[in-house]
């Protein structure tokens, strides 16, 4: 999108913050980021106060820090004090120390990603993702003893019951929408609609990720609740979509689902709450992955 035809700050300000809810799905289109804000509206508006105090704090302090105005425009400080604003006001009723626990944590994500962006460029750091929204849930949730598995697995596998094909497809919406904790199919679509408006090639992925990990919580015989809600949908799509921006191959982004998708099972048979977890280790996993396998190639002498 060309830059608003304007320099007013408050008018630059909102840009970077829809580019912050966008940056959720790793685009930086504030038209995505709108239908972003919107899919909350819709699913769980009661949210909504949380994720954008999380956002604007998150932005507010990066801008005062002097981090980088390009980062700060496309939203990259953004997005994990979007995603800490809506866990939180997720797992905390609103009480008056919950605003402030918004900001503080928004605070300190911007204050963790600042340094880790500027070894990634410097010195090939592994991209961070969501590692700071991960880390600070994390303690938080300890904190107040909300630290439990979304999911769990099952105690033995049980025949999969019929399922239509709408159920199946709302379903997949729903993969979309657990990314920001909604179950709404309709808050999925709104999603897909953001993705589409940002990158054709992105939105195909992450239903393609969502789709995956419906179909293997079938097969498998998972909980069959929580794969027709969602949740083994979302970092699979999250996986699909970073991983597809980089490697033009099916197979990198192919990997990184069925690699989300075991992470996230697994992270919950051993009772840990997993977030977005397994997208990070995932995309790091295949990078690290490719990377020696370059390394491989290129040591290898050629033979005779």
């Amino acid at each position: 999108m060309p830059p608003l035809p304007t320099s007013h700050p408050a008018l630059h300000s909102l840009r970077a913050l829809l580019c912050g809810f966008a940056q959720i799905f790793l685009q930086q289109h504030p038209g995505c980021g709108l239908l972003v804000l919107l899919a909350i509206l819709i699913g769980a508006p009661d949210l909504l106060p949380g994720a954008l105090l999380g956002g604007l704090t998150s932005m507010l302090i990066a801008q005062r820090r002097g981090y980088p105005p390009a980062d700060i425009a496309i939203g990259l400080y953004g997005y994990n004090g979007i995603l800490l604003g809506l866990l939180l006001s997720l797992k905390l009723p609103w009480t008056p120390p919950l605003p402030g626990l918004i900001i503080a944590s928004a605070a300190l994500s911007s204050l963790l990603l600042a340094p880790w962006m500027r070894r990634m460029r410097q010195h090939g750091w592994l991209p961070a993702f969501t590692f700071p929204f991960v880390l600070l849930g994390w303690l938080l949730l300890a904190l107040f003893g909300q630290l439990q598995p979304p999911l769990a697995p099952p105690a033995d596998i049980a025949a999969t019951p019929e399922l239509n094909a709408l159920q199946l497809l709302l379903a997949v919406l729903c993969g979309l929408g657990q990314v920001i904790f909604l179950d709404s199919p309709w808050a999925g679509l709104c999603l897909l609609l953001g993705l589409r408006l940002a990158d054709d090639r992105a939105a195909l992925w992450a239903l393609l990720g969502s789709s995956g990990g419906l179909m293997l919580a079938m097969v498998n015989g998972w909980p069959t609740d929580a794969a027709l809600s969602g949740l083994y949908g979302y970092n699979a799509s999250l996986a699909a979509i970073a991983l597809s921006q980089v490697h033009r191959c099916p197979l990198a982004p192919g990997a990184g689902v069925l690699l989300a998708l075991l992470l996230q099972f697994g992270f919950a048979s051993l009772g840990l709450s997993v977030l977005t977890l397994p997208l990070i280790l995932a995309c790091w996993l295949i990078r690290v992955a490719l990377q020696s396998w370059h390394r491989v190639l290129r040591d290898t002498p050629p033979t005779a």
